[in-house]
């Protein structure tokens, strides 16, 4: 298996998607760089699945053009635009041994069954499972039969790897395992990597790059941190972790920074352009903090708090609505009914853009 893997740029132009009179894909235009991972990422129903079948063969655009490696695939049949695609179900054989899984791709195009096996021990060995080759699906966790789906793929060298929900069989902590073996696999390696989910937390991790979707079209794009410090709507704010979306009047602008005010309360902030007026702010729950009722505070009332270990969960109503406070300061529970104010943290407070 060749370590220093092809790397397939992706380029989509204009491409759309009909199913009847209804439009899943809006003249959509993205470019993915090779050997980067990109993660399309929105609700169900957004359009992130069509893309990916669209760019695996499964489904042919209505209009545009896909390119892969610079090379029209528009036209061409899934088994002729080198493109591996790992499935949500695995979809391994279970009457084959985990080597035959890995190799039936290599012997299906024609390999040698000698070469193909020990192409197939080489990637069991790049996803970490050598010497597992004569166990039997069955025989694996679910976290080590994602593994060997992703051998499967990698054994055919294919210029882009498409992941699609990959983690979603498995348990809360087993995904946050192997999605950092994916992720520590794609960097060793170089592939060029579309992964495709609706969890945000696993698409803040694993990616060089995330296209939020939203009806069809690109809602936004950018590096995880961009994306969520820097959110372009409310609908990205509350997406792309979770915000309390809240109006605000910008009071000072200029030079990258703004001040905002928020009834008592008044905050700086970095932001690339912004007008003096009426705005909205997206404040991150673990971006407040609360204290006695202060004059420079916004004043607000407990109505739930939630103790979780390592910190409190609160629901406190203020003149702007509801807000929802994650506070590491378990030490003093304040009670529901109780009278607090609220203060801003330095990070977590990003201007949303009219």
């Amino acid at each position: 298996m060749n370590t220093a893997m092809n790397k397939g740029s992706v380029r989509f132009e204009a491409v759309e998607k009909r199913f009847g009179a209804v439009v899943a894909i809006r003249s959509l235009s993205l470019e993915i760089e090779p050997g980067t991972l990109v993660t399309l990422l929105g609700p169900s129903g957004c359009g992130k699945t069509t893309t990916l079948r669209m760019l695996a063969g499964l489904e042919q655009p209505t209009a545009g053009r896909i390119l892969i490696g610079g090379k029209d695939v528009t036209a061409l049949p899934a088994n002729e635009r080198d493109v591996s695609m790992v499935f949500q179900s695995y979809a391994l054989f279970p009457h084959m041994t985990i080597a035959e899984n890995v190799a039936y791709g290599l012997r299906s195009g024609g390999m040698s069954k000698r070469q193909a096996q020990e192409r197939a021990e080489e990637g069991l060995v790049q996803v970490g499972l050598k010497g597992y080759g004569a166990r039997l699906p069955s025989e694996l966790s679910g976290g080590q039969q994602q593994r060997v789906a992703v051998a499967r793929a990698l054994v055919l060298e294919p210029q882009v790897l498409l992941l699609d929900e990959p983690l979603s069989n498995l348990d809360t902590r087993l995904r946050r395992h192997v999605r950092t073996e994916i992720r520590e696999l794609q960097q060793r390696l170089g592939f060029t990597a579309v992964y495709v989910t609706h969890d945000q937390e696993e698409a803040l991790a694993v990616s060089d790059r995330i296209i939020v979707m939203k009806d069809g079209e690109i809602a936004q794009a950018g590096s995880p941190r961009d994306l969520y410090e820097m959110p372009a709507s409310s609908f990205i704010a509350d997406f792309i972790g979770e915000a309390n979306v809240v109006p605000c009047e910008v009071v000072r602008a200029g030079d990258g920074r703004l001040k905002a005010r928020l009834g008592g309360l008044t905050h700086e902030i970095r932001a690339g352009t912004a007008r003096e007026g009426a705005a909205k702010l997206a404040i991150r729950p673990n971006a407040m903090f609360l204290g006695d009722r202060h004059p420079d505070f916004l004043d607000g009332r407990v109505t739930s708090a939630a103790y979780l270990g390592d910190h409190i969960e609160y629901e406190v109503e203020t003149a702007f609505g509801r807000l929802f406070i994650v506070d590491p300061a378990i030490e003093r529970v304040r009670p529901v009914s109780s009278d607090v104010g609220i203060g801003l943290h330095q990070r977590g407070v990003a201007l949303i853009p009219a």
